[in-house]
């Protein structure tokens, strides 16, 4: 991913500005839909992903959402939400929920900007960090969904770090 160390602290400045420069130097597929919001699709290793970025101007917050290219079938819902309970234990920052209406699973993340003056840091971390636990833990739903493991069974191949080199 590009990184844009602008160095920028304007008060004024809108995070979503900030984002689309982000996305922009990363040559990224973007819809801009209101000075508020922003949505991003990228290409993954395992799948695409939608991004969806809101700034909440009286709370001072962005909110962030990373959706997967995976549709989840009702009758897994269940098992997929126990992997993705389990998938939370393991996470330092944001979460991982299943969006009720289309049953597509997503990293989420609300990032308070308290101060008015907002940096491309912070942001450019969130993005990484959202799209490397996306790209991490894409297999265990694989697994869950397709491949007939259990979520605990799912999680722990997903978590295998493999030795030496083949």
């Amino acid at each position: 991913m590009a990184s844009l160390s602008t160095g920028r602290q304007d008060s004024s400045t809108n995070p979503i500005d900030l984002l689309e420069e982000l996305v922009s130097a990363n040559e990224w597929r973007f819809d801009r839909t209101n000075d508020g919001e922003m949505v991003v699709e990228i290409g993954g290793n395992w799948c695409d992903y939608r991004m969806y970025f809101a700034w909440q101007e009286d709370l001072s917050a962005v909110y962030f959402s990373c959706l997967f290219d995976v549709r989840i079938p009702p009758q897994k819902r269940l098992q997929t939400a126990d992997l993705i309970a389990m998938i939370n234990e393991k996470l330092w920052l944001g979460h991982f929920d299943l969006c009720s209406e289309d049953l597509v699973p997503m990293f989420r993340h609300t990032m308070l900007m308290r101060g008015g003056n907002p940096s491309i840091e912070p942001l450019e971390d969130l993005v990484d960090i959202a799209l490397n636990e996306c790209e991490r833990f894409f297999p265990a739903f694989q697994f869950v969904l397709w491949g007939g493991k259990s979520p605990r069974d799912a999680l722990d191949a997903a978590m295998l770090e493999p030795v030496g080199e083949a």
